[in-house]
């Protein structure tokens, strides 16, 4: 059928924004198949706000595609997106939130579900209030960074599966550095916050996890104060006998790293996407972390192997796992229903959650920060059970390896200091730290 013919049907928009996950295809089935059942029109938008943002100059028919079942009834299977995804921010093109209503009325769409995380989200809900109540919206919360609020800390679809793979792939470096008697640095995403660090060096129990929230507050960080706690962790696993280690660290670390810190690292020049964001894999906060943890040693003489390397890009087009795959189609299909539900509570445009298979809508006013006027963000609570457990684990300085003279002395000794300088130069951890933990400065 063709797009003109389908105008006086009740069609279905979807898109996808922002970077892939795992499950994105899943989402498209089920919204699909949900939605032919009850005798809808889907069309599949491709690359996200991209063309529909651009107004006349573009023709929509080019990048837009009816969907029928059996397009879309084996693809949850698949990682990646089908209908593909893109950055693009159309509240920052000149008329572009005009020109996405102006082109979801030419497709006759009445109802639109958009995939995506916060900023697909933000853009969604002004595209919505400009539409004036023609245009109903759901929004799909997508993000392996699982920084979305939703209720009772239910995760963001895909975020699962890249924690599941993001683990092999740490499994197998821990083994690597034990072999090879060396260290790795292994960046993952989490453009704001350390979820999945967190989630992968927990599961694999690497060694140490370094993320935004544990330095307390939303001011920058010093990247001395990074590659201090780095350093401190490797000093004490050879007074522990052992010289290898992993490494997990978020790369939403670079994103707080004071901009006159790394304007003073040679090749670094810092970039934004459309919505503002620093490009954070253009930072090689990897590389740069290395290359300063390995002059410091060898200015005491040392000699130390550091491995730097960034898993974030391996983990987003991964196949989902059954999770994510029965999660997915939990929202698809709570997605139409949602959109096609004519009680009160239904009415607004809205964010799906679903808790145990039961459909929790937010509404988009709900969502926005008042004091960044964008999407809300969900941190890592550092005052949670969850993570004072993964503290636990990892190999950190702490008040007693202080208190504890003889393993106090052999710190000192790997890091060739006297025992009052090893004291003068990293105690100050031990104390930030201690306090990091029964802080919680961060919204959960």
């Amino acid at each position: 059928m063709s797009i003109e013919k389908s105008k006086e049907r009740r069609n279905v928009g979807i898109l996808v924004g922002g970077g892939p996950a795992p499950g994105i295809n899943g989402v498209v089935t089920a919204v699909t198949i949900g939605a032919r059942k009850e005798n809808l029109i889907v069309f599949g938008i491709f690359d996200g706000y991209k063309w529909l943002a651009k107004g006349d100059e573009i023709d929509i028919n080019e990048y837009v595609k009816e969907l029928r079942m059996r397009d879309v009834s084996r693809i949850h299977f698949d990682g990646g997106s089908y209908l593909r995804t893109s950055r693009i921010n159309p509240i920052k093109i000149n008329n572009g939130v005009q020109n996405c209503v102006k082109n979801l009325n030419k497709l006759g769409i009445k109802y639109m579900v958009t995939i995506g995380g916060d900023d697909t989200a933000y853009a969604a809900s002004e595209i919505a209030k400009a539409a004036g109540g023609t245009i109903k919206f759901v929004h799909v919360p997508k993000t392996i960074d699982n920084d979305l609020p939703l209720p009772d800390n239910q995760p963001t679809f895909g975020y699962h599966t890249a924690c599941d793979l993001g683990t092999k792939l740490v499994k197998n470096l821990m083994e690597d550095a034990r072999i090879m008697d060396r260290w790795f640095i292994t960046v993952v995403m989490g453009r704001h916050t350390g979820h999945l660090a967190l989630g992968i060096s927990k599961s694999a129990g690497a060694t140490l996890t370094i993320i935004p929230e544990e330095f307390g507050s939303r001011d920058y960080i010093p990247l001395s104060k990074v590659c201090d706690i780095f350093e401190a962790s490797i000093i004490k696993r050879r007074a522990m006998d052992h010289n290898h280690g992993v490494l997990v660290i978020a790369e939403g670390v670079a994103g707080r790293l004071s901009p006159d810190d790394l304007k003073k690292i040679p090749g670094i020049e810092l970039e934004y996407d459309d919505f503002g964001n620093i490009r954070l894999g253009e930072v090689e906060l990897g590389k740069i972390l290395k290359l300063e943890i390995e002059r410091r040693f060898r200015e005491r003489n040392d000699k130390i192997t550091v491995v730097e390397i960034n898993i974030g890009y391996v983990l987003r087009c991964a196949d989902p796992i059954p999770y994510d795959q029965e999660y997915t189609r939990d929202l698809g299909y709570n997605a139409i229903h949602y959109l096609l539900s004519e009680a009160p509570e239904h009415g607004e445009n809205a964010m799906i959650s679903v808790i145990h298979g039961v459909l929790k809508p937010l509404p988009f006013g709900k969502l926005i920060d008042p004091g960044t006027k964008k999407t809300a963000i969900r941190y890592v609570d550092v005052a949670s059970e969850r993570y004072k457990i993964a503290r636990n684990y990892m190999v950190r300085l702490e008040q007693r390896d202080l208190d504890d003279p003889e393993f106090l002395h052999k710190m000192a000794e790997a890091a060739k200091m006297s025992t009052e300088e090893f004291k003068n130069r990293f105690g100050y951890l031990v104390n930030r730290n201690e306090k990091s933990l029964k802080q919680a400065n961060y919204k959960t």
